[in-house]
């Protein structure tokens, strides 16, 4: 092999980067709460400092604690921890397209109330009367102008059903205060 064969090492800008992305994917995590913390398979150490991280009040401590974290994370592989992020975020692909099979369904069911008996034809847990007065309650409230809280409610009656969970809000920015 000839020196001109060797793959160049990543530039020191390319390194900062990465590491950026990694002290960022910690600070995501330390978002979390210590439930869904703990949950995660961490090292002991990155467990720690993740929860340990809530309980400082002074900007310069979090600061130098979400780089200890960062340094942390390079021991970890970084892929499983954003893909369950953005799963909590409802960004995953399969979040994306369960989310949109529950649209589906809905509006089908909004322009033909034979979708009902369709939808619960497939899935037996469905109560297909309850689905048929919800899909006439949005409607009506569709008619009337007034703010669509059946049809959300149809929304995560029929994600429930389907067995996909309803969207979560992203994870929030870091507030440790």
């Amino acid at each position: 092999m000839s020196i001109e064969e060797l793959p160049e090492p990543p530039s020191k800008t390319q390194r900062k980067n990465e590491m950026h992305a990694l002290q960022d994917l910690g600070t995501a995590l330390s978002a979390l709460s210590p439930e869904r913390i703990r949950s995660l398979a961490l090292p002991e150490t990155l467990e720690r400092a993740l929860l340990e991280v809530k309980k400082l009040k002074a900007h310069g401590a979090v600061r130098r604690q979400l780089q200890y974290i960062g340094r942390l994370m390079r021991e970890v592989d970084p892929a499983p921890l954003q893909a369950y992020l953005d799963a909590l975020a409802g960004v995953s692909r399969t979040a994306v397209a369960a989310h949109h099979l529950v649209e589906r369904w809905r509006d089908r069911m909004m322009e033909d109330l034979a979708a009902v008996d369709e939808f619960a034809a497939t899935h037996r847990e469905a109560d297909r009367q309850q689905l048929r007065q919800m899909v006439q309650a949005a409607l009506r409230e569709r008619s009337a102008e007034k703010p669509p809280r059946q049809y959300r409610e149809l929304f995560r009656t029929i994600a429930r059903i389907l067995g996909t969970p309803a969207p979560t809000e992203p994870v929030p920015p870091t507030d440790h205060d």
